[in-house]
Order: structure tokens, then C-alpha cells, then sequence
């Protein structure tokens, strides 16, 4: 299956992370020595089920070194162009895969189980154009707590959303306006459900709103058929968006290191 990576995020001064970043790419942080999507890439590549990986939001020079091979994409600006661009890249590809895997840059923390789970239990269930995963509260902060993820409370109890998503190469024509709003508000739940209209929001607040009904909404407001697949593994929602998040995962990553030279 071929894959997008989404690496154009550069924080702006006042951002939790410029600090860190000082101007450049989220992606490019380094952790252990080593810049944040290698990690993501490690992941990818470590998994028998992937195919391409087109790298969207960054030029060749930045992906010199990292595990590959890849296809390099200048940023376009935004988080749905870099998708977009991405999109197209690979449809002019020879012989591209019917769904497209988009992984952010900044989730370190996958492994190969985790990209097979997403993959095979989104193909399990064909027929859909978008795969949207989520991780349930309890198994993320039994995983992670103190991560300060956001959380929609819904029915079915509170969800996180995760970092690998499944989109169909050729997805139906969509309101490219929602979608980037939608987009722009995804770490607020709230705001995505005023975004989606009158109905959903009150369902929304009143926590009566389901699994179901989103997807039901993927269909009538952004007309493709829409899959959410609850993930067990909470290292696809542990993105690095704070620096005590970026902490969280450096601890992690070092005892894994370090469990690897205890093992040999």
C-alpha cells in the first residue's frame, strides 16, 4: 500500500513547540539523535504491507539520510494541499494501490504492529472511502497518562483521534472548504461539530451523538462513506504537540533503546 507522510508543519512563534523549532520543520525535531520521522518511517517501512512512501511537506535536502527509499514533496502550504499533492503524485504513479495510508510526522511511537493493524483492519471492512481511527481515553491514558490529549465525548464513551488515517486514491468529490476547516479545527471537537451543523452539535453536547452517526455525517456532509475503526494501540494518537507531550515520547523511545542493548 502506498503512503503519505504529512511533514509541512513548521510552528509559528507562540506555538508551544517554537522553541524547540526555532523556525523549522516539526518534523525535523531530534529525538535520540535522530529527527522525529525516522521513527515514522522506521514504522512504515518495517511493515511488509508497504508499498511507496511520498514525504509531502518536505524538500529533498531535508530527507537526505532517512531510511528510504522516497518520494520528496515541497510543502504546499497547508496539511490538505500536502495531502492533496500527495494524492496526485502518486496517481501519476505506475500501478498505484486503491487506498492510500496517511500518516502524520509527528508519531514516533508506531511500530510495524501498529501500521499492519491499521491497514488490515480497514481492509476488512471494504467498501468505504475514508478510515478514520480513534483511540478510547481509558487505553490511552493507561498507555500515556498525563499526555493531555483532547477528547469528543460521545455515547460509546470518550475518543481521541489517531495519526494513521486510510483514504481511497480516488475519493469522491468533496466540499474542499469544509474540509479544510474541518481540518483546521481537528483538535477541537467542539468546534468541528458546530462546523457540521445545528443537529450533530446538540447531539454533541448532550453526548447522545454515536459512532455511528459520524458516520453517517462522512456521507451526508462530506459525501464519501466513512469508517471509523477503534484503534487498541495508542502510540497512532500520541502525536507531539506540546513540549511535555515531546518528553512523553523522547522517556520512551530511550527505553526502548536501551531494552534493545540489554537484549544483545
Amino acid at each position: 500500500m502506498d503512503v503519505i507522510v504529512t511533514a509541512g508543519g513548521v510552528p509559528a512563534p507562540g506555538e508551544p513547540l517554537y522553541p524547540v523549532t526555532q523556525g523549522k520543520p516539526k518534523a525535523l525535531i531530534p529525538i535520540l539523535g535522530r529527527p522525529m520521522i525516522a521513527y515514522v518511517l522506521d514504522a512504515l517501512l518495517g511493515s511488509r504491507q508497504v508499498g511507496r512512501v511520498v514525504i509531502a511537506g518536505l524538500p529533498p535536502e531535508a530527507i537526505a539520510g532517512l531510511p528510504g527509499p522516497l518520494i520528496s514533496l515541497p510543502s504546499q502550504g497547508g496539511m490538505l494541499e500536502n495531502i492533496e499533492a500527495g494524492l496526485e503524485c502518486l496517481r501519476r504513479s505506475e500501478a498505484p494501490s486503491e487506498y492510500v495510508l496517511i500518516c502524520s510526522s509527528d508519531v514516533p511511537l508506531i511500530t510495524p504492529e501498529v501500521v499492519n493493524f491499521v491497514i488490515n483492519a480497514c481492509l476488512r471492512q471494504p467498501g468505504y472511502d475514508l478510515y478514520y481511527t480513534v483511540v478510547e481515553k481509558s487505553v490511552m491514558e493507561a498507555r500515556f497518562p498525563g499526555s493531555r490529549r483532547t477528547y469528543a465525548r460521545i455515547k460509546e464513551g470518550a475518543f481521541t483521534g489517531g495519526d494513521l488515517t486510510l483514504l481511497r486514491l480516488n475519493p469522491p468529490d468533496t466540499p474542499r472548504d469544509l474540509w479544510q476547516k474541518l481540518i483546521a479545527a481537528r483538535k477541537s471537537p467542539w468546534r468541528q461539530a458546530e462546523l457540521i451543523g445545528f443537529w450533530p452539535l446538540i447531539k454533541f453536547i448532550t453526548r447522545r451523538f454515536t459512532i455511528a452517526d459520524a458516520e453517517r455525517l462522512a456521507v451526508k456532509v462530506g459525501r464519501m462513506r466513512g469508517r471509523v475503526v477503534i484503534s487498541p494501540y495508542p502510540e497512532l494518537a500520541m502525536d507531539v504537540d506540546k513540549p511535555g507531550q515531546l518528553a512523553i515520547i523522547e522517556q520512551e523511545l530511550a527505553r526502548r533503546a536501551q531494552s534493545v542493548a540489554s537484549s544483545r
